[in-house]
């Protein structure tokens, strides 16, 4: 039997897509807009491409949205290992241990892949960390929204769970979402206050 001259660049490639269907099993803190259950990251992941091509207007400054929705696909990949560590939460303040361990995660999971995918993959992924470029900032930006859409539609689903406040919503999400897209936190600002001045 003759082996096909790209056998191994396609089980490499192939190894790192069978891995990656482990991020539909890792459960996030943010509700479904129903609030029926918790969403699978997964389902985030695919949700925040989407705000990409429908959002990128709203972008502070041009952006490459093929870019952006890249960044978006693979940001949370490294919760197959880490899991998911909501902002709110108390685990979310460990910041170092939460880094090293995605850190490791990004090394094991991109190296699935065939070296130069390997490298381009974790560049990308590392652009998206440090938050640096226009692109990374709004793919940030959006990665913020989307769970607080999330929550106003939910009632506030995970912000009753972690008791959170108006100031902690404008510190740990809004401020990152103000440096990509100015323009949708302000746009979501007056209801998010609303849903505040009720509890």
């Amino acid at each position: 039997m003759t082996t096909h001259p790209h056998q191994g660049r396609i089980d490499a490639q192939l190894a790192f897509l069978i891995e990656a269907d482990k991020l539909k099993s890792v459960m996030r803190g943010t509700s479904l807009h129903d609030n029926s259950r918790r969403e699978y990251t997964g389902e985030h992941s695919w949700h925040i491409a989407l705000y990409a091509m429908v959002m990128a207007e709203h972008a502070n400054r041009p952006v490459n949205v093929d870019r952006v929705i890249k960044m978006l696909l693979i940001h949370d990949l490294v919760e197959i290992d880490a899991g998911d560590v909501p902002i709110h939460s108390a685990a979310a303040r460990d910041a170092a241990t939460q880094e090293a361990e995605e850190q490791a995660a990004a090394t094991r999971i991109f190296g699935l892949l065939p070296p130069d995918q390997a490298s381009s993959f974790r560049a990308l992924w590392d652009e998206f960390e440090a938050a640096e470029t226009d692109d990374a900032v709004f793919a940030k930006s959006l990665d913020r929204v989307q769970p607080v859409v999330s929550n106003l539609e939910a009632g506030g689903a995970s912000w009753i769970d972690y008791n959170v406040t108006l100031d902690q919503l404008e510190s740990r999400v809004g401020a990152k979402v103000k440096r990509g897209a100015p323009a949708i936190w302000d746009a979501l600002h007056t209801r998010i206050s609303a849903w505040f001045a009720t509890r």
